[in-house]
């Protein structure tokens, strides 16, 4: 994790991406929950687990300075309760992070420690991303905020290296000429866009 870009206060933007996200999760009817997404081998339902798991880790990990590699385990969640428990989780998680002095705190992450507005731009980044993922998976019913994949682009151009980041990021692939800034940041964290 690098604090490469100078980010005062990052948590409009976390606010921005987690309501983005729910907005998503509510569009996801239970038919869909098996399509696949461009993440890997995540179907809809196995990103949904991903980022819900990433989610209550960095809620925890707020309070802490820093969490540990891996996922927490996670109960089941009903076919028809992803939304409700996406709402859940995401206010839990802004509500972690309005304290001022865990901005400016340090915060531990297996790829490393920087301070905790650092962590949240970063945080961002991966709940834009995936919301990316989200969005193509269904066929894109949601117009995704193009300020919150700038900031995204931005803090992926700064903290995360063109190879990618094993376990976490792919290679930077190429974006189309003209392409968006929701394209242009899927292919900067290793997506293949056409």
């Amino acid at each position: 994790m690098s604090d490469a870009r100078p980010v005062t206060d990052p948590r409009p933007q976390l606010r921005g991406a987690i309501d983005q996200m729910n907005t998503l999760v509510a569009a996801v009817g239970t038919d869909r929950l098996g399509e696949r997404t461009p993440c890997g081998d995540f179907d809809v339902r196995g990103l949904l687990r991903h980022l819900l798991g990433a989610w209550t880790k960095f809620a925890e990990g707020a309070a802490a300075g820093g969490i540990e590699p891996g996922l927490p385990s996670l109960p089941e969640v009903a076919d028809g309760a992803w939304a409700e428990v996406f709402a859940e989780a995401g206010a839990r998680l802004a509500a972690e992070w309005d304290d001022e002095a865990r901005l400016a705190g340090p915060f531990k992450a297996p790829w490393g420690s920087a301070p905790g507005r650092a962590a949240v731009a970063f945080f961002v980044l991966e709940t834009v991303t995936h919301a990316w993922d989200l969005n193509e998976a269904l066929g894109r019913p949601v117009a995704l905020d193009p300020e919150l994949s700038g900031f995204a682009l931005a803090t992926a151009e700064a903290a995360i290296p063109a190879e990618g980041r094993p376990g976490a990021f792919a290679p930077a692939r190429p974006a189309p000429e003209g392409a968006d800034v929701h394209t242009r940041l899927a292919a900067r964290t290793g997506r293949d866009v056409k």
